[in-house]
């Protein structure tokens, strides 16, 4: 077998589903076979709009499955593991890389924009990306292991506390592990969306108290649930200037503001606004990807045990599954936002 079914960026907007070589393994490498690949929100704009580093490309990062060859004997015992990967590869030679922290490695790889990922049979990995899961954690769980670990990032990032009240806005994807992770830390949560999300969807993981922004103002909304003081925590998680707004204004004087969501285009804070930064004394956090190591506090090793054992439930995010034959459905459902969804997943059976 030298061959593979894969979805190929070979241009913008033309992702073709073809045969396709399969990859050759470098050393300390596995060839990796995909079992589940998450569609991700980043994955619209790079087949449709803006393209990848270069042609052709397989995109898809958020993957599981299983390996099946290696490049070194020495590996063997590899062969069969279960696994999720993670999709960034450190240059290992930067300041960052030397410091641990390869999510900002200043010349990175990343399986699925710079380099071939999982929309496709196969995938060749580095064994050090490679993130055993349990028997008993299903692939396409294990596919949402990235944006799990991406949330759990974040959070970690703004130094949640028990007891604080978080405010997220947009319950999407991202959203909804970000609510899961701050509830299993311990804190109130408040979520913040419009008319385009599903609030049976919400209510579907025990989350009660939401805002639909469309008809209600959030910013009193917040203040009301929070006897008129703000969130301790207020997270954006869209990527537009209306929501990064509201979180300075509904946010606690002394309280974190956390960025979380790509940005849609520019920003503009309107003078009032910019004033909340400076008189509330706001502390205000970025976060980038996730962190990777090989211990057990690891953003990873926590995600999977997290899911393995209950406490975070990735599985009911899936909302729709197609195949590489079919995942054309599930892209145009993205990119047109023809009906609800969470997060679509794509498996290979």
């Amino acid at each position: 077998m030298d061959k593979m079914k894969a979805r190929v960026l070979k241009s913008v907007g033309n992702l073709e589903y073809c045969d396709y070589p399969l990859p050759t393994l470098k050393p300390d490498e596995v060839l990796f076979r995909v079992k589940a690949c998450g569609i991700c929100g980043s994955d619209i704009p790079r087949i449709f709009v803006n393209g990848t580093y270069h042609f052709p490309t397989i995109p898809g990062h958020e993957f599981s499955g299983e390996v099946a060859a290696v490049a070194d004997d020495k590996y063997k015992d590899l062969v069969g593991m279960r696994a999720t990967v993670f999709p960034l590869i450190p240059c290992m030679k930067c300041e960052n890389c030397n410091d641990g922290k390869y999510e900002m490695c200043r010349s990175y790889d990343y399986l699925g924009s710079r380099s071939d990922g999982g929309f496709a049979e196969y995938v060749r990995v580095p064994v050090w990306n490679l993130v055993p899961i349990p028997d008993n954690l299903s692939f396409e769980a294990a596919a949402v292991t990235e944006p799990c670990a991406v949330a759990l990032h974040a959070l970690r990032r703004a130094q949640i506390e028990i007891g604080d009240t978080v405010v997220i806005y947009g319950p999407g994807t991202i959203g909804m592990l970000l609510a899961q992770w701050a509830r299993a830390w311990g804190a109130k949560v408040l979520l913040v969306g419009t008319d385009v999300n599903n609030w049976d969807f919400v209510e579907s993981f025990g989350f009660f108290d939401y805002c639909n922004s469309s008809h209600e103002d959030p910013i009193q909304w917040v203040k009301d649930k929070t006897n008129g003081v703000g969130a301790d925590i207020a997270v954006e998680a869209v990527g537009v200037p209306v929501t990064a707004c509201n979180c300075l204004e509904s946010v606690a004087a002394g309280g974190k503001v956390l960025f979380v969501g790509n940005p849609h285009g520019d920003f503009t804070f309107p003078q009032n606004t910019y004033w909340q930064i400076l008189r509330k004394q706001l502390t205000i956090f970025g976060t980038w990807n996730s962190s990777y190591k090989d211990t057990h506090k690891s953003d990873w090793n926590i995600v999977v045990d997290a899911m393995a054992s209950g406490k975070i439930d990735a599985e009911k995010l899936i909302t729709h599954k197609f195949d590489l034959a079919t995942m054309d459905k599930g892209l145009e459902i993205m990119r047109d936002n023809t009906e609800f969804f969470a997060k679509i997943m794509v498996v290979n059976k």
